[in-house]
């Protein structure tokens, strides 16, 4: 199994004396960012010799109406170990794509948007000794709550904007464990924070419901024959029993191995698109922050090093281990963008497996704003896999959210239906038409109208979007 150096002798006297002493020791956010104010980054300090990188958008757009505030995103990946600093700017919402295109999709133009590596060890973010490495949701939690506090505590103006955690794939566990973490510094008034709502984006909510869905979907469009299905189900029902029993790395394990098995019978589909083989999907071609540490981690192409263009622009391993870090000019000389990555999913093996359901009816019982989106094409993180762990909810208002029907969503001048949703009281489902894992990338016009009705943003024309499809 590949193992990286530890990082506790990663600097020398010279560097901790004239560069990095405030980085490493000080007990505030080491920041920086661009002359009008636009843009912010920096490190927090979230442990001793534990390192988080974040980077915050201001929306162009923002208004500072006090009776209709601007919201902030802050953006959760998935992985664990995936980049929200490269691939959720870069790839897929922030403002300008892995080209140094402006995206006229992004985000931005319906919030301010505050990206972080998450947990320590991913993208910019790191840790001096091996062991800082979180092992469970819910340290890393604790980590984004410190980092939380860092930045919203010393700025009124961001402490006026409700907070929206959005999350992509396993970000979704990271999300409601913060959440919960959130509130309780809230109310214990160590965080000054409005929060205004959770996003779950294709989100590994459920690994058991997941997994077994996997089989009768492909089976169902054609993609595996009935031998493939009677293989898979097989370690389905050794996934359920192995997390029954609290075995959850063994659980991993034999998620691993259903992995090749679907690849092996499905002639390699692809885990983000089940339309697709595997690596045509052009994001998950270009998620290469992660290397392949071993073949059971290859969490699909979040940990694949193929590249679409290995040495040309658009590369994303490049972009963010030159260009962008020239621009930041504060990530330490031996800190390489996504080094510690395969160490983050090692260390996360325990949890990997772990259920959050009872995390979501919480937050939900809790009136927090709950929004779950998928993409119809989404394998990994099926809607079908959702929907099954959404019925296992035991909020009380579940039964009265599964009977109303649902509503269809339109976009552009065009009259093709572009995904579904349906809403009781705080809970939202989104069912996002000729999508994959990746939203914002594969229906970026429906994915911007959903996130400006999500944050109730001040240039979302609620009114009218709610007249024409028809909201209640």
């Amino acid at each position: 199994m590949w193992k990286s150096s530890h990082f506790a002798a990663l600097f020398n006297v010279s560097l901790l004396l004239f560069f990095f002493l405030p980085l490493l020791f000080a007990q505030l956010a080491s920041a920086a960012g661009t002359q009008d104010g636009s843009e912010r980054w920096g490190y927090v300090e979230v442990r001793p010799k534990a390192h988080m990188f974040w980077w915050y958008y201001k929306s162009p757009y923002r208004t500072e109406d006090p009776n209709n505030p601007w919201p902030v995103i802050l953006w959760l990946q998935g992985g664990p170990g995936a980049s929200g600093v490269g691939t959720g700017n870069f790839e897929e919402v922030g403002p300008l794509d892995s080209f140094l295109k402006p995206r006229n999709s992004t985000w931005l133009r319906k919030a301010d948007l505050l990206f972080v590596d998450n947990p320590v060890g991913t993208g910019y973010s790191f840790v001096e000794e091996e062991g800082l490495l979180v092992k469970t949701d819910e340290e890393a939690a604790t980590d984004l709550t410190t980092l939380l506090i860092e930045i919203f505590n010393r700025n009124e103006t961001l402490q006026k904007s409700p907070l929206y955690i959005v999350a992509e794939s396993y970000g979704g566990k990271y999300a409601v464990t913060l959440g919960l973490s959130a509130l309780k510094a809230i109310e214990d008034k160590r965080l000054k924070l409005i929060l205004g709502g959770i996003a779950l984006g294709d989100s590994w909510i459920s690994p058991e419901d997941f997994v077994a869905s996997w089989g009768p979907l492909l089976k169902d469009v054609s993609r595996i024959d009935d031998n493939g299905l009677l293989e898979a189900n097989s370690l389905v029902e050794k996934i359920k029993q192995q997390i029954a029993n609290g075995k959850l790395k063994a659980a991993t394990e034999t998620w691993s191995d259903l992995e090749e098995v679907i690849d092996t019978n499905s002639n390699s589909v692809d885990f983000y698109n089940f339309l697709l083989d595997s690596g045509m999907d052009p994001v998950s071609m270009t998620t290469s922050e992660l290397v392949r540490v071993a073949p059971r981690k290859r969490y699909s192409r979040y940990l694949d090093s193929l590249k679409t263009s290995p040495g040309e622009n658009g590369d994303i391993d490049l972009l963010m281990n030159g260009i962008i870090r020239k621009k930041l000019g504060i990530i330490p000389n031996n800190v390489e963008w996504g080094g510690q990555a395969g160490l983050v999913f090692e260390y996360l093996e325990g949890d990997f497996m772990r259920p959050r359901i009872n995390e979501v009816d919480e937050l939900l019982n809790k009136g927090v704003n709950v929004t779950i989106y998928n993409g119809q094409l989404d394998l990994i993180c099926s809607t079908k896999g959702t929907q099954s762990w959404v019925e296992k909810l035991k909020w009380e208002g579940l039964k009265t959210f599964l009977s109303i029907d649902r509503i269809p969503l339109y976009c552009g001048d065009g009259k093709a239906t572009k995904g579904f949703t349906k809403a009781y009281k705080n809970l939202h489902f989104y069912w996002i038409i000729k999508a994959g894992h990746f939203v914002p990338v594969d229906n970026p016009c429906l994915a911007l109208d959903m996130i400006g009705h999500i944050t109730r943003s001040p240039l979302h024309k609620v009114k009218d979007v709610m007249k024409k499809q028809k909201w209640k």
